[in-house]
């Protein structure tokens, strides 16, 4: 008897696509379900990229109420109309200068208190605005209207005749080196954990990201660095992990003779007044 193999006899092929079409399949479909992730990241980022930049915080106490009972807080009205809240003491000692100083992206003027006592301490003038939009003050923040704001309350003192310090603080280095640019008169720039620009930092941090094309305000010091003729000082630290030393050497490099960089050892982004700032800015003060 003959016998035959019926096993696969009949057998339907097998219909299903295979490993390599179905990964395929889903790359396909999952290219425009990443691009719509993307989309919403991107337009949140420009969407809150004022919230990101500035961020004011808490309320603006009195000056005593922080150990600084020599100082009074003062209004000053914009050309605009905006009013803005700004901490302001006369020079101790005659003929000193007076501090212009602008201070960092979050927080308040309190924050800066310990640093606002020492430039007292030495017989400096203070003039501390409290930015558009931050505690104490009317208006919403932007690169243009800092910028313009510090112009005019330069050009107040500077009317007065009260020779001026421009001190900048990590944000506030790209006000000061922008008001240094346009009243060339300042004694003295002194730009404290700066940056090349702001957009500079995002697109570091954000490499991801056209953040060259997002930003809005994106204080670029180094545009303006080589056309500013005021005697700068630049402190930046080697462990500062906001802002990169890298950013404070390439200005410096920018700036050529006019600018001379204080490089701090084990110094971050916000710790450099204990590290000698303070004093090497009176040396400086002294020798010119």
């Amino acid at each position: 008897m003959v016998q035959t193999d019926h096993t696969n006899a009949g057998a339907a092929p097998d219909s299903r696509p295979s490993l390599g079409v179905r990964v395929k399949g889903a790359l396909i479909l999952m290219v425009p379900l990443l691009a719509v992730i993307y989309a919403g990241i991107v337009g949140y980022m420009y969407v809150n990229q004022q919230s990101l930049l500035f961020k004011p915080e808490g309320e603006l106490p009195a000056p005593n109420m922080v150990g600084l009972a020599d100082v009074e807080a003062v209004s000053l009205t914009m050309a605009d109309g905006v009013t803005l809240t700004a901490w302001s003491a006369p020079p101790a000692t005659e003929g000193a200068p007076t501090v212009l100083f602008f201070h960092g992206q979050s927080g308040n003027l309190a924050d800066r208190a310990d640093r606002m006592r020492e430039i007292l301490n030495s017989g400096f003038g203070l003039l501390a605005p409290s930015y558009r939009g931050y505690p104490g003050s009317d208006g919403e923040p932007s690169e243009l209207a800092l910028i313009s704001d510090g112009v005019q309350m330069y050009d107040q003192l500077d009317g007065d005749g009260v020779p001026v310090v421009l001190h900048g603080q990590s944000l506030g280095t790209a006000v000061a080196a922008a008001v240094a640019e346009q009243r060339p008169n300042a004694q003295l720039l002194v730009l404290e954990a700066p940056f090349t620009a702001t957009v500079d930092v995002a697109a570091e941090r954000y490499p991801w990201l056209p953040v060259h094309a997002l930003m809005r305000d994106q204080f670029a010091t180094r545009d303006l660095i080589e056309g500013i003729m005021v005697p700068t000082l630049i402190f930046h630290g080697t462990e500062d992990e906001t802002v990169p030393l890298h950013h404070g050497e390439a200005l410096a490099a920018m700036a050529g003779d006019s600018a001379e960089i204080h490089v701090i050892p084990d110094g971050t982004h916000n710790d450099l007044w204990s590290h000698g700032l303070w004093d090497q800015v009176q040396q400086a003060l002294t020798a010119n």
